[in-house]
């Protein structure tokens, strides 16, 4: 998998990267929603996850650097409406 992330295009790489990152379970409750000026963007279902990630983000930051440049990630919560359209 880290070796198809390197041939992807530019464009796909960040959301790719965080799925890479973040891992199969991480990634299937979470919504990638962009990458700006060095920060990724996440959307989190709840505030526990968020609380969670954001504990994690040393390791998460450290897997997504081997394929793109990120300094932070922002972890959103995602609206009570998106989150029951993800259930």
């Amino acid at each position: 998998m880290a070796q198809a992330l390197t041939r992807l295009p530019p464009a796909q790489l960040p959301e790719a990267a965080w799925d890479f990152a973040a891992g199969k379970a991480v990634s299937e409750r979470t919504k990638f929603l962009g990458c700006e000026n060095k920060t990724l963007i996440v959307e989190v279902p709840d505030a526990n996850w968020r609380a969670q990630l954001y504990a994690m983000a040393p390791q998460l930051l450290s897997q997504l650097n081997q394929f793109i440049p990120v300094e932070r990630i922002e972890f959103k919560l995602a609206r009570p409406q998106d989150e029951k359209r993800k259930s």
